[in-house]
């Protein structure tokens, strides 16, 4: 079989500088990754045969695998691992091939991977493992696949996040049933003290927010600053999942830290569209933040003259 001209290059240039058996050994493994990331399983096969290290990494700790996988190229990870690929290397930043599989949704490459021994609790340097990426990225069908072979539902990231809260966060409502069947922590806390529901909530994601209420997530549940999810949702407009928190017995009236209640997060932000939903889930209007303000006194300070007069029944 004739030498590629991408082969030659590689070995011309290798021998012009001054440890030719050294360079010319880079310049094969640096071709391996370059045919892998591409498919090229025929040029693949010879370099292999003349002596490139299959496990040879570039200046990020990337092998020819994780070029593959990211290819999505399912015949040339199982040349590799049936060629002694290490199915559990690392990039320099904490990278394996199960985790680029996860970030890319290659499933098949996945069962592949996870067949061949590659360890499902993984982390990247962030400390996200292969289901909390795959939770992130929304592949239900992967994430089902990990639960089955051992991923926990239960792992956090070094924010706190879980694979619950990435695929809440996102709205990813299929993934958080998944994960919650198989006993996802409902109640766990990030890093901010806040839960799966919180985040939903702030971000708008009402089947996510549903799906949580409805499996047992507590309503009430406050971040690290006092903050409920129906204060989150308040703040940040979101009326559908506003109604849905008070109708699953969400306290009006917690207040917060500072004592900033729902009814003051809506006036202080303008949203004054939620002021009557509020108002007809009995909020007390009386209540004063640690300032000794009541929600009228804000509107006043706001300059927000439609909330005064929506609470004071004008």
């Amino acid at each position: 079989m004739r030498p590629s001209t991408l082969s030659i290059l590689f070995v011309f240039l290798a021998l012009l500088s001054g440890q030719p058996a050294l360079a010319a050994t880079e310049a094969l493994e640096k071709e391996l990754r370059v045919a892998a990331s591409i498919g090229d399983t025929e040029t693949l096969e010879r370099l292999l045969d003349q002596g490139a290290s299959v496990n040879a990494a570039n200046e990020f700790g990337k092998t020819a695998l994780m070029m593959a996988i990211e290819g999505d190229n399912l015949e040339t990870v199982a040349l590799l691992l049936a060629r002694g690929a290490d199915v559990n290397a690392r990039t320099v930043a904490g990278c394996s091939a199960i985790t680029f599989a996860a970030e890319n949704g290659h499933i098949g490459i996945t069962a592949l991977l996870i067949e061949r021994g590659a360890n499902v609790h993984d982390r990247t340097r962030a400390g996200w493992d292969p289901l909390m990426i795959a939770s992130r990225y929304g592949i239900a069908d992967m994430v089902e696949q990990l639960l089955y072979r051992g991923a926990d539902p239960k792992a956090s990231d070094k924010d706190g996040r879980t694979a619950l809260m990435q695929a809440g966060e996102r709205g990813h409502s299929a993934v958080v049933e998944l994960l919650i069947k198989a006993k996802a922590d409902l109640e766990a806390r990030d890093k901010d003290g806040a839960t799966a529901l919180v985040i939903a909530a702030s971000r708008g994601q009402m089947k996510v927010v549903e799906t949580l209420l409805a499996n047992g997530a507590n309503a009430n549940a406050t971040d690290s600053q006092g903050a409920t999810a129906l204060v989150w949702a308040v703040g940040e407009g979101r009326a559908e999942v506003v109604e849905v928190l008070l109708a699953h017995g969400a306290d009006p009236n917690r207040q917060d830290a500072d004592g900033v209640s729902a009814l003051m997060e809506a006036v202080s932000t303008h949203h004054n569209e939620l002021i009557g939903t509020l108002m007809e889930h009995g909020v007390d209007p009386a209540l004063r933040d640690r300032k000794g303000r009541t929600a009228i006194d804000i509107a006043t300070q706001k300059g927000n003259d439609e909330a005064a007069g929506l609470i004071a029944g004008r």
